[in-house]
């Protein structure tokens, strides 16, 4: 799909305004054509290193902004070169933390076509939390013709086949002035992205958690299950200290029993038992990976019964296998656990079978090496 064709789509799919008020949650946002030209768009591939690309900011071309005003207007969406942004001091997402992200990739296949893995789903997901913090949201169609633009406008930087792929990150922001408590006057969607390799250090290499007792990532009826943005800035002190013990992450409990396991700071963990496969079941506190529902699909698929229910930490020190799922790390398998002093290990510290098979099965998928046949994919040409 050209970056024109899209544009043209855009335009083509135009929608009325409407209320940034309580009462609606979705907003159209094209009041006019998007703000762009062909003509600025690079095609040669960016010149970097390809062969060592981390889990790193790399600034690219172009960023997609929409903004909300405060009468209900919506500005046209518009791609501006990628760069800082200018934001009141009084800003709802500054002082009051009414701000959301998601996180999703792009990756190039072997005949040059880019593909997007299930990006409906993250618009769902932001909607979602959207009404969780009070905020106007994007339609599904909206927000997905964002990203493809987006993608499209900074396609030299998508990186070839088998050497990593473009992560996309949307942001829904309340940038308005609000001094009080209260929802902010106007909001921004930002879409920006960057080349990346793996997530974790260890590549597919097996991760050392260590079990947190005393510090919690949410609570019932907080907003654990959405992806706010304060969710995340919670975890950072035990996730530090974790790693200047030389562990990779941090496995949190819940916080009523303190026995049950919830997720890893920005992942959901698996427990695999035989031919059993359990993970924790989405109850407001763990967040709804669409990688986690993706990786429960593919192994029923593959014949594995896989159960979401309560998972003990007793349990998952008992498991065969032990693997964690999102976004940025798509299936990482799980070395260790360290559980009040007492380490146990996974797989004399190699890669599980399960784990491996998983991971190579959605990768492939998510590539174009594989037939789709979950329809899971988008295809730009």
């Amino acid at each position: 799909m050209e970056i024109a064709a899209v544009i043209s789509g855009l335009r083509s799919n135009h929608l009325p305004g409407a209320s940034c008020g309580a009462s609606s949650l979705l907003f159209p946002f094209f009041n006019d054509k998007i703000s762009f030209s062909p003509g600025l768009i690079k095609n040669e591939l960016a010149d970097i290193d390809w062969d060592n690309l981390g889990f790193g900011l790399m600034p690219t071309d172009y960023m997609y902004v929409l903004k909300c005003s405060r009468n209900g207007n919506f500005s046209k969406g518009e791609l501006q070169r990628f760069g800082n942004i200018e934001m009141n001091p009084s800003a709802g997402v500054l002082n009051y933390g009414q701000g959301l992200f998601e996180g999703l990739k792009a990756y190039k296949k072997e005949d040059g076509n880019i593909l997007l893995f299930r990006p409906e789903e993250n618009a769902q997901r932001m909607i979602m939390g959207a009404e969780r913090m009070c905020m106007p949201a994007p339609t599904v169609e909206q927000f997905v013709e964002a990203v493809k633009v987006t993608v499209l406008a900074n396609k030299r930087w998508v990186p070839p086949p088998g050497k990593g792929s473009l992560y996309i990150r949307p942001l829904l922001m309340g940038t308005g002035a609000v001094l009080g408590l209260a929802p902010a006057p106007e909001y921004t969607f930002l879409i920006y992205v960057s080349p990346v390799g793996n997530y974790f250090k260890e590549g597919l290499a097996p991760i050392n958690l260590v079990v947190e007792t005393e510090v919690h990532r949410a609570v019932p009826g907080g907003a654990g299950g959405v992806k706010s943005i304060g969710n995340y800035a919670a975890v950072l002190k035990a996730q530090s200290i974790a790693k200047a013990k030389g562990y990779s992450d941090v496995l949190y409990l819940d916080c009523v029993h303190k026995k049950y396991l919830e997720e890893v700071s920005s992942c959901n963990v698996f427990a695999v038992k035989g031919n059993v496969i359990s993970t924790p079941s989405i109850k407001g506190t763990i967040l709804p990976g669409i990688t986690r529902k993706s990786i429960i699909d593919v192994a029923r698929s593959l014949g594995f019964q896989v159960e979401e229910r309560l998972v003990s930490v007793d349990e998952v020190l008992d498991a065969d296998e032990v693997f964690c799922t999102g976004t940025a790390v798509v299936v990482s398998p799980v070395g260790s656990i360290t559980y009040l002093g007492q380490r146990v290990s996974y797989g004399n510290n190699g890669i599980g079978a399960v784990s491996q098979h998983l991971y190579s099965a959605l990768t492939r998928l998510q590539m174009g090496l594989t037939e789709d046949v979950m329809n899971w994919t988008m295809e730009l040409k």
